[in-house]
């Protein structure tokens, strides 16, 4: 949509390079073993983890003399989520949970089977949940530890 609402359709030329699919959700956190104990949880299933650093890993981040670990989870559908601690150059700000409307990547949602027993698990691995499931609502905005906004949706 443009400025004033109108839908622009792909030219053939724009309709090749467009995006086929969505890769990962990449989210940097505080404390990867706790990041993956909590996304566990959930369901999501760790699939590779490494610690990365070097010319390449510096060009890519785009942050001189960087080390950082990442873990690549996988949900059931395959989608795949990419954790990531900063071990050089870490951010200190102090945790707080994230508004929803700020600028960026507002949140991850999963589609879950039972959204009251979602909710316990995220309380259970140390997040917190926004607005409680009821049967009018089909989906919640909980927190994970790291403060990062994680809607579950019923499914």
């Amino acid at each position: 949509m443009d400025r004033v609402g109108r839908r622009h359709r792909p030219n053939d030329q724009v309709a090749l390079m467009m995006v086929k699919k969505v890769g990962h959700v990449g989210l940097v956190v505080r404390d990867l073993d706790l990041s993956v104990a909590f996304y566990e949880g959930l369901g999501l299933v760790l699939w590779k983890r490494m610690v990365r650093s070097g010319p390449f890993t510096d060009a890519m981040v785009g942050i001189p003399n960087v080390k950082l670990e990442w873990a690549k989870m996988h949900a059931p559908d395959g989608s795949e989520v990419e954790l990531i601690q900063y071990h050089s150059l870490p951010d200190y700000s102090t945790l707080r949970n994230a508004p929803s409307n700020r600028r960026g990547c507002s949140h991850v949602a999963f589609v879950v089977d039972d959204l009251a027993r979602a909710c316990e698990q995220i309380i259970r691995t140390g997040g917190s949940v926004v607005n409680h499931p009821t049967p009018e609502w089909n989906s919640v905005y909980c927190h994970d530890p790291d403060g990062i906004i994680v809607e579950l949706v019923r499914a």
